[in-house]
């Protein structure tokens, strides 16, 4: 379920993953909601390109430590590919 980031105060969150796609955040909320894995999710920007590298915006997952392999394990599980682990 997405948290406010209140919920991740006294904690490090973990990043998850990073949506380079509106239709990619909406798909990857309805899923971890559905699962009901607590996440929080904010935009913010990334380098992206192979040739020409530009600033891009995007949405960016995060958990808390304890619940990342989980949350890691269960999107992979469906197509996506989690970021590695910082």
């Amino acid at each position: 379920m997405r948290q406010e980031s209140t919920f991740f105060e006294g904690a490090e969150a973990s990043l998850l993953y990073i949506a380079k796609s509106l239709r990619d955040a909406k798909d990857l909320e309805d899923l971890l909601t559905a699962e009901g894995l607590d996440y929080g999710v904010e935009t913010d920007e990334y380098e992206g390109g192979v040739v020409f590298r530009r600033t891009r915006v995007g949405a960016f997952f995060y958990v808390l430590p304890e619940t990342r392999s989980r949350a890691a394990a269960f999107i992979k599980s469906k197509g996506y590919t989690p970021s590695k682990v910082e």
